[in-house]
């Protein structure tokens, strides 16, 4: 992703003060294969462990890398900004390996991993930058897949590989708290 020009610094257009109901944010998806694996594998998961928690359907498996905004119709001014920003984005494509599941303390049951992130961490900083429209310092982030939501508590364990290979972003508007996503754009990485 190349490109980008002074529209691609400061703020992004089409601020909203009305309560959200939109949300806007970019992503890496597994392929088709991979989602339906990991649905499969979440399914045992679930079942070995006792969860009770709806499993995500595969076309809802991500790793969320920035959230762009949250609002009331998030307008083709935004989109158009968006897609600039992440086009001054350099990065070629990459590996993830997610080999640990567990939950995190807000219920989430996830994939995780440890050496087989960096890619994601990489991105998810030059995603920051782009936005921010500088470099700054590390950014927190814990790259994830949710898998689903549970009361219960797993310890993280280890788990085979789900390897993927990620080559591009998406950028998804989302209805806040309705599970509705829908791909807005596919963004290749250099």
């Amino acid at each position: 992703m190349r490109g980008g020009s002074d529209t691609t610094r400061g703020p992004l257009p089409g601020r909203v003060e009305r309560p959200p109901v939109d949300r806007m944010f970019l992503a890496a998806l597994p392929d088709a294969a991979t989602a339906t694996r990991i649905f499969d594998l979440a399914g045992r998961l679930r079942t070995g462990h006792g969860l009770k928690g709806r499993v995500l359907r595969p076309e809802h498996l991500r790793v969320t890398l920035f959230h762009v905004r949250d609002g009331a119709g998030l307008g083709p001014d935004l989109v158009a900004a968006v897609k600039e920003r992440v086009a001054s984005v350099v990065m070629p494509s990459f590996r993830v390996a997610f080999d640990r599941v567990g939950s995190f303390r807000n219920g989430a049951f996830v994939l995780r991993g440890d050496a087989g992130m960096m890619g994601l961490e990489v991105l998810h900083q030059r995603l920051s930058d782009a936005f921010d429209g500088r470099p700054a310092s590390a950014r927190p982030f814990t790259p994830h897949v949710t898998l689903l939501r549970d009361r219960e508590c797993v310890e993280e364990h280890a788990i085979e590989p789900i390897v993927w290979t990620v080559g591009e972003v998406v950028l998804v508007p989302s209805l806040i708290g309705k599970t509705e996503h829908h791909l807005l754009a596919r963004l290749p990485l250099a």
